[in-house]
């Protein structure tokens, strides 16, 4: 059972040869998240930095990598459908 992606969010296959490309795909006033043991690319709005719930997000990531992320952009400690059930309920404020 998964949850569909909020509007705001869009998702993206990753792969490492990409990365750098990949930057370049970003628009102006979203932001490129790594999320899930899969590291699946979701790029969000940065209102989503606004939210209590993501600040929590961005908290555990600081906790589990520092400013050292392994994916080279910011990577959440959660699973995918944790990630996509917490940024929904932004679209219902």
């Amino acid at each position: 059972m998964g949850f569909r992606l909020p509007a705001a969010i869009r998702r993206a296959s990753f792969s490492s040869s990409q990365t750098s490309s990949k930057v370049s795909n970003i628009p102006k006033g979203y932001l490129a998240v790594y999320v899930g043991e899969e590291m699946k690319r979701f790029v969000v709005p940065l209102s989503y930095l606004n939210q209590p719930s993501f600040q929590d997000l961005l908290s555990q990531a600081e906790e589990e990598f520092g400013y050292d992320h392994p994916m080279g952009g910011l990577t959440i400690p959660c699973t995918e459908d944790d990630f996509l059930h917490i940024t929904s309920r932004f679209n219902e404020l």
